[in-house]
């Protein structure tokens, strides 16, 4: 139970979505130079009275690549319509999409390194000269059809832009990444969405949230929910550093921003494989997690904290993490996380 609501920390919360996040440029924080070199293009592209270039958005998720997708369209005052990856299943889906737009609007696809290789192939023309080709019956009687295009922008989402293939990401006229938060950007988050949350939060407490949120903003804004819900039941309704620190104690959140499945795997790769290195399966059979899962939404924080390394090998534990565990280096003994 612990674990599946560690995991749920940073998936997306449609209503809060909605309620939090910001509609404009200047609401957005951190991010400074992805944030500058957006609007920059916007301006220069409303000056000229044309549509953005195509735009990839990579970085780990809950950093707010669907938020700058949704700005961009509000910016250029076009309509999104959002979908992901593999939700396009065939490329009569992407047909239907691309054919129903009016010229200007957004095309948001999130996890486009998921889409179908049938499907990307569309999107070449589609992209580059603004047209598609659709087939029409099978054998001697197949033909194709030409359709035009409004221009529009392609804005694409991405966790892990290796996956993408060359000709596809050579079509993005921008690329940006997005990094993961430091404590100040954070704790401006927590800051606002405590605003429009309406819950009364002092900077020590927005300060404890946002240290713990492992530098990514859906995480702070879930805790910060959590934490709502501790102050009201337990506590005057107001969030202070005390209070924060008791609800996210209760959560199994250190102040390090470890929580229970981050423990768990530094636990089982020091304990149980002295260390490592370890291959990936072994590690996600040990701790009953999805490879996938434990690469995409754990591994990339506990790598840019110093936790554990990736060698040839497999996985390894580093030195912060047997400090962490009060243990000396490379040497394994009855300490744990847990």
């Amino acid at each position: 139970m612990r674990e599946q609501f560690s995991s749920q920390l940073n998936r997306k919360d449609p209503e809060l979505d909605v309620s939090l996040r910001p509609a404009r440029f200047q609401d957005f924080i951190g991010q400074i130079k992805v944030r500058e070199r957006l609007e920059l293009f916007v301006e220069a592209a409303r000056g000229r009275g044309e549509v953005l270039d195509h735009m990839l958005l990579s970085g780990p998720p809950g950093l707010g690549k669907t938020t700058l997708a949704y700005i961009l369209a509000t910016a250029m005052d076009s309509n999104v319509r959002a979908t992901s990856g593999p939700v396009i299943d065939k490329p009569a889906d992407l047909a239907g999409i691309l054919t129903s737009l009016e010229p200007g609007d957004v095309v948001f696809i999130d996890e486009i390194h998921r889409m179908q290789k049938s499907v990307e192939e569309y999107l070449y023309s589609a992209m580059e000269d603004f047209v598609i080709d659709i087939m029409l019956d099978q054998g001697p009687n197949a033909r194709a059809i030409r359709l035009n295009l409004p221009r529009f922008t392609l804005v694409g989402a991405t966790t892990r832009s290796g996956l993408l293939s060359a000709p596809l990401r050579s079509r993005f006229g921008l690329t940006c990444r997005l990094d993961y938060y430091n404590h100040a950007d954070l704790q401006s988050i927590v800051r606002r969405s405590a605003s429009l949350l309406k819950v009364p939060i002092d900077d020590d407490g927005s300060l404890e949230i946002a240290a713990r949120a492992r530098g990514t903003p859906r995480i702070a804004n879930n805790l910060l929910r959590r934490v709502r819900d501790y102050a009201q039941v337990r506590a005057d309704n107001r969030i202070v550093r005390e209070i924060a620190d008791q609800a996210l104690a209760m959560l199994e959140i250190d102040r390090y921003g470890l929580d229970e499945m981050d423990k768990r795997l530094l636990d089982t790769l020091v304990h149980k494989f002295a260390g490592g290195p370890v291959g990936l399966n072994s590690l996600a059979v040990s701790v009953g997690e999805e490879p996938d899962t434990i690469e995409e939404v754990y591994e990339p924080y506990l790598i840019q904290e110093g936790y554990l390394k990736r060698t040839p090998q497999g996985r390894v534990a580093t030195d912060l993490c047997y400090q962490r565990m009060g243990l000396p280096g490379h040497a394994v003994s009855q300490g744990s996380l847990l």
